[in-house]
């Protein structure tokens, strides 16, 4: 799933694509806090496979426990999740995908209008 909300800071170094599953049978929520202007947290439900990206020198926290109480249950350097050596460059997100289907310029090249067929 695409990180529309909060996308990686566009001075991030290359990012890398992380899974995390959730081996157990409570609610978690996952959280990256020591990324400088980059904010992530995802709630991972039991047995719920949790796929995004990060920056190399990301660390997720997994919280864990009941509704009104969290603990921070675990600490994984994001390096460890890599589950993919590098993102692919240029990467092209849904959005930019969509608007070279309709012919449009975008950052990463120029397209041109596909032509009509009879």
């Amino acid at each position: 799933m695409a990180q529309i909300f909060d996308p990686l800071p566009s001075h991030s170094d290359s990012p890398i694509l992380c899974c995390y599953v959730n081996a157990t049978s409570h609610i978690q929520i996952a959280r990256i806090s020591n990324v400088t202007n980059w904010y992530f947290e995802r709630v991972v439900f039991p047995g719920q496979r949790l796929v995004f990206e990060a920056v190399p020198a990301a660390h997720l926290e997994i919280h864990s426990g009941m509704m009104a109480s969290a603990i921070l249950s675990d600490t994984i350097p994001c390096d460890r999740l890599c589950i993919q050596e590098e993102v692919s460059t240029p990467y092209l997100t849904e959005q930019q995908l969509e608007r070279l289907n309709e012919g449009e310029d975008i950052e990463v090249g120029k397209t041109e209008p596909a032509a009509a067929t009879p």
